[in-house]
Parts: C-alpha cells; structure tokens; sequence
C-alpha cells in the first residue's frame, strides 16, 4: 500500500519512489542513448552484468557476448533486431544491413573476421573489456580491408584509420 513512507502526495494521488525512480531511469537512458528502442536497455545492462557477476564468481564466461553485441548496436544506433539465426546480417539501420562482430572480454586479439560473402553494407565492431567496459564503431563496408581467402579481417585497433564511423 502506497503512503508516506513509500511514496509522495501529488495532485490527489500517491506516487511511488519506485515510479519515480522509473521515470528518472528511463529519462537518463533517452539522453544516453537517444536511437534506442528503450525496453531493450534494460536487456542489455542486465546481460552485461550478468555476464560480468558470472564471470567474477566461476571465473568463467557466458556464451552471451554476441547478443550483448547486437543488443549494443540496437541502444546506440537504434538497429532493429533482425530474427535469431537470420542468413546475412544481425539487423537493418533504414536500408542498410548490418553485421556486428563482438571482440570478448577474454579474446587475446582485437581482430574481427567477417565473411566477404555476407550481405551487409555496415560492420558494426563491439569491443567489451576484461573490465567489461563497452564500446562499438560503426564503418561502411566500402572502407574495409580486401577480402583474404573469403574473409574480412578487422583489428579494433586500425578501425579508425580505416574511414568515417559513426
């Protein structure tokens, strides 16, 4: 039951902290990430954190960091999703496909490899730390390196030399 020790009087009614809270919540998540379909944010943090809780208590990893990837792409630059499994690409931003590549946090390298026979017009590159700290570029795939035995292959690291991100 909502009172005062749970909540404040406004305008007639009770409103609870929690609600408050919500409202607060979901307004930092809009100037955070303004492209998002905001009910997956919450997906995405508690998968990230799950993994990362998982990882400090067993000292092993989730087989979760592909969707955190994609979950990533689809907060920051607003991807719609496509279906699990979908040949081609992780999802669409307008008329672009896109591919998302996610570098774990327990991968020795900061190399990507994606198929040059893929249908996609975008590479979305994911990086999540040891610290699980998380960052994403976005590049055309006209300014990627040539392909090598049917493969891309993309270092973190040389992404920004490669052409405008966004």
């Amino acid at each position: 039951m909502l009172g005062p020790d749970n909540a404040i009087w406004d305008d007639g009614e009770w409103v609870s902290w929690d609600e408050i809270n919500q409202q607060i919540q979901y307004k930092e998540w809009g100037a955070k990430y303004p492209n998002a379909d905001r009910s997956l944010i919450p997906i995405f943090e508690d998968l990230l954190s799950t993994a990362e809780h998982y990882h400090n208590v067993t000292g092993s990893h989730l087989q979760v960091y592909g969707d955190i990837g994609e979950l990533f792409c689809a907060i920051t630059h607003g991807m719609k999703l496509n279906r699990n499994y979908a040949a081609g690409a992780d999802g669409r931003l307008g008329n672009d496909h896109v591919e998302v590549k996610t570098i774990t946090p327990f991968k020795n390298s900061d190399m990507v490899e994606v198929k040059a026979s893929g249908n996609f017009s975008k590479l979305f590159v994911v990086k999540i730390t040891a610290k699980f700290e998380i960052a994403g570029r976005l590049i055309d795939r006209k300014y990627l390196p040539p392909a090598k035995c049917g493969k891309i292959q993309v270092r973190w690291r040389d992404l920004p030399n490669l052409g405008p991100q966004t």
